[in-house]
């Protein structure tokens, strides 16, 4: 079992996370607020940018591959290298949705447009 460092961008926090647990388990253990909902990989409520390090992630279905090479679902991941995550980031396919959802979501064109 190999032991890494995780650091989190702008809050100061490190936890150090084994290769067998997941790295929102080790998180809620250390006492660090890390967002999460499902556990189980779908909902992207515990997403993470990677900004430095790898991950293995196989359960996380709430990602396409590409998206699983620069962001991580905390519940799912586990680290394969030291690592500089950056959270409550989600991958630009979520972000669009988010803003449609924050203007409204109906994409009706206004007298404006």
């Amino acid at each position: 079992m190999t032991e890494y460092t995780i650091e989190f961008v702008g809050t100061g926090e490190t936890i150090t996370c084994t290769d067998k647990e997941t790295i929102l388990s080790r998180c809620l253990e250390e006492g660090i607020a890390q967002e999460y909902s499902c556990r189980v990989g779908m909902c992207l409520a515990c997403s993470a940018e990677i900004v430095e390090g790898e991950v293995t992630q196989p359960a996380a279905r709430g990602l396409t591959e590409e998206e699983a090479e620069n962001y991580a679902l905390t519940c799912m991941a586990r680290p394969q290298s030291d690592l500089t995550l950056d959270r409550g980031k989600y991958p630009p396919s979520i972000e669009g949705d988010l803003e449609r959802a924050s203007d409204g979501g109906s994409g009706a064109a206004t007298a404006d447009d």
